[in-house]
């Protein structure tokens, strides 16, 4: 039985959580009147977002072979 070679369309899901994360922060930070504080918290929770969906697609791609 040979092994096929199954190709995943890599994604950087930190940068992805990032972004998407200071976009809702800027937006959190407009509606409370204090961006700085949007913005970083954003930035946190984009991070922890996208680390734990890169450790799911990695956990996943493991169970896949």
């Amino acid at each position: 039985m040979t092994k096929q070679n199954k190709t995943h369309k890599k994604q950087d899901y930190i940068g992805t959580g990032i972004g998407v994360g200071i976009a809702l922060g800027v937006a959190f930070g407009v509606a409370i009147d204090n961006v700085g504080l949007g913005i970083a918290l954003g930035l946190c929770i984009g991070a922890a977002v996208g680390t734990a969906r890169e450790k799911k697609a990695k956990q996943q791609q493991k169970n896949d072979e």
